[in-house]
């Protein structure tokens, strides 16, 4: 029994020991802070074309990773964060963009929202003007009203 616990002991040291020696440090994704900064800056305004409501600095998938390793590279050869985006919506459209230009194509998305909201008050309105009409008035008779006080009063 002794050895069995010695043995586990063992055991459990030899692997605090081994997780110590495994676990490294994250290398940085770049080396220079500031096209990282740069990087950030840019991504935050870019949506993930396959997460799609998530930034393009905040998303994990694999094409994600490749479009900030893109943008490092471009960020390196000297392009402004203008041209940056450019080329992104040269290559991938307007939809990479979370503020995409006010144009032709964008103009639903810019307009629709606001059309939506009048479109939901206009047929709030034409609903409440419906239940007023269609309200029922009832008129009572003396027999009715007289039951009616009656039972407020709480005689029988």
């Amino acid at each position: 029994m002794r050895q069995v616990c010695l043995l586990l002991i063992g055991v459990a040291l030899a692997s605090v020991g081994f997780a110590q020696t495994g676990a490294r440090e994250a290398l940085p994704l770049a080396q220079d802070p500031i096209v990282e900064k740069r990087l950030n800056e840019i991504a935050e305004e870019m949506r993930c074309l396959v997460c799609q409501n998530e930034s393009l600095a905040g998303s994990r998938s694999e094409l994600a990773l490749d479009l900030r390793r893109e943008i490092r590279t471009l960020i390196r050869e000297g392009k402004s964060n203008q041209q940056i985006r450019d080329f992104m919506v040269a290559r991938y459209g307007d939809f990479v963009l979370y503020r995409p230009p006010v144009k032709s194509t964008t103009l639903f998305l810019w307009i629709g929202p606001f059309v939506l909201m009048a479109g939901g008050f206009l047929a709030l309105i034409v609903a409440l003007q419906r239940r007023k009409r269609n309200r029922l008035t009832t008129v009572l008779s003396t027999a009715d009203m007289k039951r009616a006080e009656t039972l407020l009063k709480g005689e029988k």
